[in-house]
């Protein structure tokens, strides 16, 4: 088992790792609490829309796995439309230390837009408008990016390493809340 303070180190580390992926992280109340912005997929109904997900890291993270959840609202089977908890089992049920917080806005959450389980429901409403009528529900979905998530995610994809407009000004002061110094600090 692992030190208190081990897992400590690792969490700022993850953090830290997501920040240097380009996401950005707004720190909520340390490094245990913070959100992210989230880009849906391209060639998804969710493409174009960004959402902020609340991340809540645990006291035995790594081997514990962090709460999150969606902040503005999305319509999918599996993300609870009032809440935005999210029914992930590589989240839920089968986390293992060997994940990190970029594997989840790398890999777990696109990958869970991009092919919803409808029979495993949180929203039993958007699971059974995609089991039944699936254009309907992709019609639901774009009507929810258009009202609950239209920030520019253009933005968000420039920052995360995508080639900027020429003449565009980076604003990194969205990146952390941390300076430079206070950055390799966490890394060591």
């Amino acid at each position: 088992m692992s030190s208190p303070s081990a897992n400590k180190r690792r969490a700022d580390s993850d953090v830290v790792k997501l920040i240097g992926k380009k996401f950005d992280v707004n720190i909520v109340g340390g490094l245990n609490e913070f959100t992210v912005k989230f880009c849906g997929p391209e060639e998804t109904p969710y493409e174009g829309g960004i959402w902020r997900v609340r991340v809540t890291l645990p006291d035995k993270y790594p081997f514990k796995s962090p709460s999150i959840g969606f902040v503005n609202r999305i319509y999918h089977p599996n993300i609870d439309e009032n809440s935005g908890t999210v029914c992930l089992d590589v989240i839920n049920q089968t986390w293992t230390a060997l994940y990190d917080l970029a594997n989840i806005f790398d890999e777990f959450l696109p990958h869970l837009l991009r092919y919803p389980n409808p029979l495993d429901p949180m929203n039993s409403q958007a699971a059974s408008m995609l089991l039944h009528d699936r254009e309907g529900y992709e019609a639901k979905v774009r009507e929810y990016v258009t009202q609950h998530a239209s920030e520019d995610c253009e933005d968000a994809k420039r920052a995360q390493g995508a080639e900027p407009d020429k003449g565009a000004e980076s604003d990194d002061s969205t990146l952390s809340e941390f300076s430079d110094d206070e950055v390799a600090d966490m890394e060591l």
